[in-house]
């Protein structure tokens, strides 16, 4: 469990912003942007207008492949975390709205293995058996996103990624975080994913 901690000024948007980087997540009460970039991995972005808290997180794999992982790379865990500090800075679980975005099919020779369907799946029904609504979504197809979540209107802005060196640093990036998780005792199914560019 990791907080975002990459402070920036964001000038798509004219403001500052945090990027959120894969295993991370951010709640704030203020006007701080949270952005981040998504290939195969699910941002969810969650909001209580009523409270002003609003938070997002990004994760790598659904909850199914190490069940109760303590890690912000899972889904489960991942959302678990983003609700609770959500609650703990004020808002109600029943106000909670949210915005999902993410997994895309952006990874060489991971078509068996469907990372990206497999994380959408997951926010989606992880949220219907929450009972939050889900206001909003952009999620599979071939896009890495860039998303820029604005806490105090609940607006997400979504980039789809086209320009190669993007989605080739997406492509590199989520490549070797899957490599490092397989060397460090992930599940063999990932170890697939060695080797592939």
């Amino acid at each position: 469990m990791s907080l975002a901690s990459h402070h920036y000024f964001d000038r798509d948007v004219g403001r500052m912003a945090v990027k959120l980087l894969p295993s991370e997540y951010y709640v704030t009460t203020d006007h701080t942007v949270l952005s981040t970039v998504l290939g195969s991995c699910v941002a969810a972005c969650l909001h209580d207008a009523q409270a002003g808290v609003a938070g997002m997180n990004h994760f790598m794999l659904p909850d199914d492949s190490e069940p109760g992982a303590a890690s912000m790379r899972y889904g489960a865990y991942a959302m678990d975390v983003l609700v609770r500090e959500l609650v703990r800075a004020g808002a109600r679980r029943e106000r909670l709205q949210a915005k999902v975005f993410g997994g895309g099919a952006v990874l060489a020779g991971m078509t068996t293995l469907n990372i990206g369907d497999r994380n959408a799946d997951f926010v989606l029904r992880y949220l219907e058996a929450e009972r939050i609504e889900v206001a909003a979504q952009d999620l599979r197809g071939p896009h890495a996103r860039r998303v820029c979540f604005l806490p105090e209107s609940g607006k997400a802005v979504v980039r789809r990624l086209r320009a190669q060196t993007e989605v080739l640093r997406v492509r590199h990036d989520e490549g070797e975080l899957l490599r490092r998780l397989s060397a460090s005792g992930l599940p063999h199914e990932i170890d697939r994913t060695k080797g592939s560019r």
